[in-house]
C-alpha cells in the first residue's frame, strides 16, 4: 500500500477519533530516511539518558537493557526517593544485586559508575529535585524515559492524579529545560482508552481538561473526593486507566517543544529472553494469580475462555521503547508518536488457553508447600463463580483456620482468601472483554531497524511461542519471586501426591459417609413402615 493511500486513510480516522495533530509514523519524519542511520546501540553511545521509575519491574529491564546492549551509553541518572527506611543510594545499590544483572555483571564489572542516582519525590513540588541536580540534569540529559507510575487499579484518585498526572507535567517542564534533550518517552497503557474496543494509535480527547481538575480537587476534602470518583471516571474502572489517559494528554501538549513518543503496553508480564526467559520478581497482575492457582489457593476465577488475554512480555516493551528512543530522536516527528505494544490483534493468546497451560505447568513444576494441587477453573457465568468461591475458597478457608486456631496458632487462611478475591476482582474487567487495537506504528518502526537491530531489539511478537512462554513464566514465579530452588520439585511432586492421596481419602471417607447416612436413614424408614404395619394389623384385629 503506498504511503499516500495510507495517509489519506488514516488522516479520516483522525477526523473522528482523536484530536488535530496526529499523524502516522510514516507521515511525520522529517526526511531523513535517504541517508544512514546510526544503530540502536551506535546512537545511544555516549548519551546521557534519565530514567524515572527506574526501581520498578520495568523500569529495572531498561535499565539493565541499556548497559547490556547500548555498552557504550555515557550514564544512567535515575530519579529515586528514600523508600521504607532505605536511602536512594542503598535502594539503587540493592538493584544492582539482583540476578537481573548477572549477565551484564559479567560483561562490565564496574557497570555501576555509569549508574547516578539523583533524590527525587513524585509527590513533591518540583519533583523534589535539589537545584544542583536540575543545573546537572538540564545541561546534560540527551534522553528522557518516563516509566514512573502508580499502577495500583483502586488507588485513591488524588493520589494517582498526583503520580501519574501531576509529576508527568512536572518531569515535562524540566524536559523543556534540557538544552541537549533529542526524545521524550513516555510510558502509557494500551487500558488508557479501555472505554473504546477500536484504539488506534493516536491520542484521544481527554474525558476532562487535566488542570480544571487538578484545580478543582485542591480544595476538597478526602471523603468528597472518593464520593465523587465513580461519576468522575464515569466509563472508565479505575483510576488508573483514567489518570493515564489524562497524562497522554500532557505530554501531547508538549508536542512543538519536544521530540515525544508514547508507549502503550498492554498487560506486562515475565520476559520471554532476555536477559533470561521469565524474569519477574513481582506479585502484580497475572504474576500473584498464576501464584495463587499454582499453590492451590486459587480454584475459581471470573473470566472469559475466549476473550483474549493481551500479555506483553517485558522484555519486548523495552526493546520497543529503546528503538522509539532511537527513532524519535533521529527522525524528530513533528507530533507525538504513538505505539500500541500489544499481541492480542497480531498473535492472540486466550484465557482458557492461559488457564490450560498454567495449570499443566504447576503440575510438571509444582511450587513448594502447595496448599492444594493445582486445579483451578474460568468461568464466565456470575453464580457459578460464586458458587465455586463459596465451596472450593471459604469452606477450605474456614476449616483450615479452625484446625490452626485449635493448634494454638493465628488464623490466616481467610485473610488471604479475602485480599485474593479483592484482587481478582480489580481484573474481572480486562479477563471478561476484548479490545482491538492498531498496531501500525509498531510494525512500520520494526521496518526500520536493521537486521542486527531486529535481533537485540526484538519486539516481534509473532515470533512469540505461547506454551512456551507461560512454561517459562510458571518457573520464573518460582525462581525469581518465590526463590525456590528447582532442585526441590522432587520433593514438591511428592507433596501433590501427598495432598492427592489426602483428597482421594477425604472423598471416599465422604462418600462413605453419605452412603451410610443414607443406608442407615433407609433402614429406619424401613422400621418405622413395619412397625405401623404392624399396629395397623394389631388395630384391625381388636
Amino acid at each position: 500500500m503506498s504511503t499516500e493511500l495510507s495517509e489519506g486513510r488514516h488522516l479520516d480516522r483522525l477526523g473522528e477519533q482523536a484530536t488535530d495533530g496526529q499523524t502516522r509514523l510514516t507521515d511525520i519524519c522529517s526526511g531523513t530516511a535517504g541517508s544512514r542511520m546510526a544503530s540502536i546501540a551506535e546512537y545511544y553511545a555516549g548519551k546521557n539518558v534519565l530514567i524515572t521509575g527506574a526501581t520498578g519491574f520495568m523500569g529495572k529491564v531498561l535499565v539493565e537493557k541499556l548497559l547490556r546492549s547500548c555498552p557504550e551509553v555515557k550514564a544512567l541518572y535515575l530519579l529515586v526517593r528514600p523508600k521504607a527506611g532505605q536511602s536512594m543510594q542503598q535502594r539503587v545499590s540493592d538493584m544492582m544485586t539482583c540476578k537481573l544483572f548477572d549477565r551484564v555483571r559479567e560483561d562490565n564489572p564496574d557497570f555501576h559508575q555509569k549508574i547516578i542516582p539523583i533524590s527525587s519525590e513524585l509527590m513533591q513540588p518540583g519533583l523534589a529535585i535539589s537545584p544542583e541536580d536540575v543545573e546537572k540534569l538540564t545541561g546534560c540529559i540527551d534522553v528522557v524515559f518516563h516509566c514512573a507510575a502508580t499502577i495500583r487499579f483502586d488507588e485513591p484518585l488524588k493520589h494517582a492524579l498526583q503520580l501519574n498526572v501531576i509529576a508527568t507535567q512536572q518531569l515535562v517542564s524540566l524536559a523543556k529545560q534540557m538544552h541537549h534533550l533529542e526524545a521524550f518517552i513516555h510510558i502509557s497503557t494500551a487500558y488508557a482508552n479501555c472505554n473504546r474496543k477500536h484504539i488506534d494509535e493516536v491520542i484521544y480527547p481527554p474525558p476532562v481538561e487535566p488542570k480544571k481538575l487538578i484545580e478543582s480537587l485542591e480544595w476538597m476534602d478526602d471523603g468528597i473526593v472518593r464520593d465523587i470518583t465513580p461519576r468522575l471516571i464515569g466509563d472508565r474502572p479505575n483510576t488508573y486507566t483514567y489518570t493515564k489517559a489524562l497524562a497522554e494528554f500532557v505530554v501531547q501538549q508538549e508536542q512543538d517543544k519536544l521530540n515525544i513518543a508514547i508507549i502503550r503496553p498492554s498487560i506486562v508480564g515475565a520476559s520471554w529472553q532476555e536477559p533470561f526467559p521469565g524474569w519477574i520478581d513481582n506479585f502484580n497482575g497475572p504474576s500473584g494469580v498464576f501464584i495463587a492457582a499454582g499453590k492451590g489457593i486459587l480454584r475459581t476465577m471470573r473470566a472469559n475462555n475466549d476473550a483474549v488475554a493481551d500479555l506483553i512480555p517485558v522484555d519486548m516493551v523495552i526493546n520497543l521503547t529503546l528503538a522509539a528512543g532511537w527513532y524519535t530522536a533521529v527522525h524528530r516527528p513533528k507530533s507525538a508518536v504513538v505505539y500500541n505494544c500489544t499481541t492480542g490483534g497480531i498473535n492472540p493468546f486466550h484465557w482458557g488457553e492461559i488457564e490450560h497451560h498454567v495449570m499443566s505447568s504447576f503440575k510438571r513444576n509444582p511450587l513448594e508447600q502447595a496448599f492444594r494441587r493445582p486445579n483451578a477453573n474460568i468461568t464466565s457465568n456470575y453464580l457459578i463463580n460464586q458458587y465455586w468461591i463459596l465451596v472450593s475458597h471459604k469452606f477450605p478457608a474456614l476449616i483450615y483456620d479452625l484446625f490452626l486456631r485449635l493448634s494454638g496458632q493465628k488464623p490466616q487462611m481467610m485473610r488471604i482468601f479475602n485480599r485474593l478475591h479483592k484482587a481478582i476482582s480489580l481484573l474481572e474487567y480486562f479477563s471478561s472483554q476484548d479490545w482491538e487495537w492498531n498496531s501500525e506504528n509498531m510494525n512500520m518502526l520494526m521496518s526500520q531497524l536493521t537486521p542486527e537491530d531486529r535481533k537485540t531489539f526484538n519486539f516481534d511478537v509473532r515470533q512469540l511461542n505461547w506454551p512456551e512462554y507461560i512454561e517459562n513464566y510458571c518457573i520464573g514465579t518460582k525462581k525469581y519471586v518465590l526463590n525456590e530452588d528447582m532442585s526441590d520439585i522432587p520433593a514438591a511432586r511428592q507433596h501433590l501426591r501427598k495432598l492427592r492421596n489426602i483428597r482421594y481419602t477425604f472423598n471416599t471417607l465422604l462418600v462413605v459417609f453419605i452412603w451410610r447416612v443414607f443406608i442407615a436413614r433407609s433402614q429406619m424408614a424401613r422400621n418405622i413402615c413395619q412397625r405401623r404395619q404392624h399396629s395397623s394389623l394389631a388395630v384391625s384385629r381388636t
